[in-house]
């Protein structure tokens, strides 16, 4: 389906040749690190503290393979990883300037790391870690890299902002959310999460020019440019991405515009809420036109919250519709080596679905103040597999979070659930059941 507004893309592509003209450099590097000592030496004057926090998150997973999954050839069974999480976020504020700076550091040991790897192609479900291979900086490094165990650190928030009554303008790596979705968001291209995420405290952060300008009626315009490097270590617009969105509110709705160009796709979506029937209605559509073909995502969902025997509780149903997505079931490598677009966005971390089609429903339930409990359904409705995750947070303390999340997929050989097809004799790549505990203390 094509784009019903060939203005808009024209603008897309004007903005984002004038963007690049004044590609940043390494040179910029220098000037956000100039910026941030500038700022750093207001906190010898009272007046301008600097406010410091972070957390420490050591976790564990442990996961069975199957017996007939390949993995079995190349991991422990059950698969064990641990790691570290450690991130400090500095930030200060000046009038209407402010800078943030967030310092993460990384560990991680264990059979799904190490599986990752030695064999970097074996499938979706292998431990990832951030990296800048892409980004316009190089805020990243490896202290340690062995096949079981790497430990890195990175800057993944480093940005300078400044406020007044109707802009917000920021520049450098930084996080931005869009889109409509609960469980899945394909407006949401910039480092989403994966839908069955534990920790989504923090996205990811990326290089990028930020605006947002407020109007009278109380609606707003954002525009994003997200620098990118490619093959020849370039920052080119080929990679990169450029997207305006318009927000506009009413008493009851919201509704949501977006443009954009995104890689080598134009990209314009509508979505937007309501509430109806003492529920929340939210939905998107997005229309992707790569240039020899057009797709068609979209997402659909209903919420609702009530008090259920003394507890609060609420409810989430939502369908999914994912266009690159395959709908026959067969995710095998020559089918995924017959749809580039799908296995691109796998790979760029923007989708995390196989299937064409999806189905999800979550219920929590307030147990006590700090303890809640929720359940989820992730259902591929073309393949009929499924993923059951129960997932608990209870603050012990004020400062102090038990995470722990049970993962049951089910689903036949070559589903992908189930476990997809690896291509070598009756094996698949198949995950079975796997807890993941996570501690965190906030300071």
């Amino acid at each position: 389906m094509k784009r019903n507004s060939p203005n808009a893309g024209s603008a897309s592509c004007f903005l984002h040749r004038v963007i690049l003209v004044c590609q940043p450099s390494v040179r910029w590097g220098a000037a956000f690190t100039g910026m941030a000592l500038l700022i750093m030496t207001l906190h010898f004057d009272k007046a301008y503290a600097l406010d410091l926090r972070g957390h420490f998150k050591p976790q564990v997973t442990v996961a069975n393979i199957p017996g007939d999954s390949l993995l079995q050839d190349f991991s422990d069974d059950p698969t064990r990883d641990t790691g570290l999480d450690m991130r400090l976020n500095l930030s200060t504020d000046v009038g209407g300037w402010s800078w943030h700076s967030d310092y993460q550091l990384i560990a991680v040991k264990g059979d799904q790391l190490e599986l990752r790897q030695q064999n970097p192609n074996l499938g979706f479900n292998a431990v990832t870690l951030a990296d800048d291979e892409q980004r316009v900086f190089d805020l990243s490094h490896r202290i340690s890299d062995q096949d079981d165990r790497v430990i890195t650190h990175r800057l993944d928030r480093f940005y300078l902002s400044h406020t007044s009554n109707k802009t917000v303008f920021k520049i450098g790596r930084q996080a931005v959310s869009w889109g409509n979705g609960l469980i899945y968001n394909p407006v949401d291209f910039f480092n989403p999460f994966d839908p069955a995420a534990i920790d989504t405290e923090y996205k990811t952060g990326d290089d990028m020019l930020y605006a947002q300008y407020l109007l009278d009626s109380g609606d707003d315009v954002q525009a994003v440019w997200v620098g990118r490097r490619d093959d020849e270590d370039d920052v080119s617009a080929d990679v990169s991405s450029l997207a305006i969105t318009y927000h506009r509110f009413s008493e009851s709705s919201e509704f949501d515009l977006l443009v954009a160009e995104h890689y080598d796709a134009d990209i314009i979506a509508l979505g937007g809420s309501v509430d109806f029937a003492d529920a929340i209605w939210r939905s998107d559509i997005m229309l992707t036109d790569t240039g020899s073909e057009n797709f068609t995502s979209a997402v659909l969902n209903w919420s609702y919250s009530w008090v259920a025997w003394g507890k609060n509780t609420s409810a989430t149903l939502e369908y999914f519709h994912n266009a690159f997505g395959i709908d026959d079931g067969d995710y095998s490598p020559d089918a995924l080596a017959n749809n580039p677009e799908l296995t691109a966005r796998i790979r760029r971390g923007e989708l995390f679905t196989l299937g064409e089609n999806y189905l999800a429903a979550a219920a929590t339930v307030e147990l006590e103040p700090l303890w809640v409990v929720t359940t989820s359904i992730f259902r591929n409705l073309d393949d009929d597999s499924m993923l059951l995750q129960i997932f608990s947070q209870h603050d012990l303390q004020q400062d102090l979070q038990l995470l722990l999340a049970l993962n049951l997929p089910t689903g036949s050989d070559g589903s992908e659930f189930g476990g997809i097809d690896s291509g070598v004799g009756d094996q698949t790549l198949a995950v079975g059941t796997s807890l993941f505990a996570q501690l965190a203390w906030y300071f």
